[in-house]
């Protein structure tokens, strides 16, 4: 069997611990050489300068490739270009470009998403804005149960459509633990013509009640079998990195079975699992070939 391209993303560290954290994880997945590694922009832009910060300790101490996150949201298009002009002049050539959550500012009193007044209103105005700058390698989110915000699955391929149009070149998916929905979800990018790589994004689970409610705030059903996997588990950390181990790898191995062979993984800056699932995958160490100081 093939063996896979992986993905590996990051968020920038709060607090030294974090960050110490952080790079304990880069040095550990970084034998495996993934395709590229994204560092996240924070729900509302937040986290602009600590993301600039990591991706480029990445970039300058690794040989890794870093794709940084960049959103729409609580910026001017001035702002938001001039941040990717800086990445295009510090060798940056792979970005994800997210319209990104609102913060409350920029939401109507029903919770929908204000652009802001002067910005990229949404993911795929800002992906034909970005290739101006460059011919950035372009990444963007797609949502295989549906965004929140897009009211039907149809809705949001056209969406998801519009931005590969625009210019990007691969969609990542939200983290789903249902495997039929994403191969439900392929088959109807292919009817849509979108043409680009549909990436699966796998969330391996560190605590489950704090997946619950991210999966709860971006709409990813969480199936009941895995509620009963789960159970009782909540003090019992081994056992439960030992069952979200098995969950993760049972997932991947049934997407390679349907010709699935490149994989995203949410690491939440934690190397077990996502090293555990890669050796699960047939992926192994090459240190000669990526240098981490």
């Amino acid at each position: 069997m093939q063996i896979p391209i992986v993905s590996f993303e990051f968020f920038p560290p709060n607090d030294e611990a974090m960050a110490e954290l952080l790079w304990q994880s880069v040095q550990r997945l970084a034998p495996l050489q993934p395709r590229f590694v994204s560092v996240t922009y924070g729900a509302d832009g937040s986290t602009r300068t600590r993301t600039h910060e990591c991706v480029l300790r990445i970039q300058r101490e690794t040989t890794l490739r870093v794709a940084p996150h960049l959103t729409c949201v609580a910026a001017s298009r001035e702002e938001v270009l001039a941040i990717a002009a800086g990445y295009w002049n510090q060798g940056i050539r792979h970005l994800v470009a997210l319209r990104g959550d609102a913060p409350a500012a920029y939401k109507s009193p029903e919770g929908r998403y204000i652009p802001h007044a002067e910005g990229f209103a949404f993911a795929s105005d800002l992906v034909g804005g970005l290739k101006q700058i460059g011919d950035f390698e372009l990444s963007v989110a797609a949502f295989p149960e549906g965004h929140p915000e897009s009211g039907s699955i149809a809705a949001d391929l056209e969406n998801l459509k519009r931005k590969i149009d625009a210019g990007a070149n691969r969609a990542i998916t939200q983290f789903f633990f249902d495997t039929d929905v994403f191969l439900r979800y392929r088959d109807a990018c292919v009817a849509a013509g979108i043409k680009a790589s549909i990436v699966p994004g796998i969330l391996p689970i560190t605590r489950f009640p704090q997946m619950l409610r991210v999966a709860a705030r971006c709409g990813a059903s969480v199936p009941a079998w895995m509620h009963e996997r789960f159970d009782g588990l909540d003090d019992d950390p081994e056992t439960r990195r030992m069952i979200a181990a098995n969950v993760a790898i049972e997932q991947v191995q049934r997407l390679r079975e349907h010709g699935v062979h490149e994989f995203h993984f949410y690491t939440l800056n934690r190397a077990e699992l996502t090293y555990a699932i890669c050796h699960a995958l047939g992926l192994r160490p090459r240190v000669s070939d990526a240098r981490v100081a």
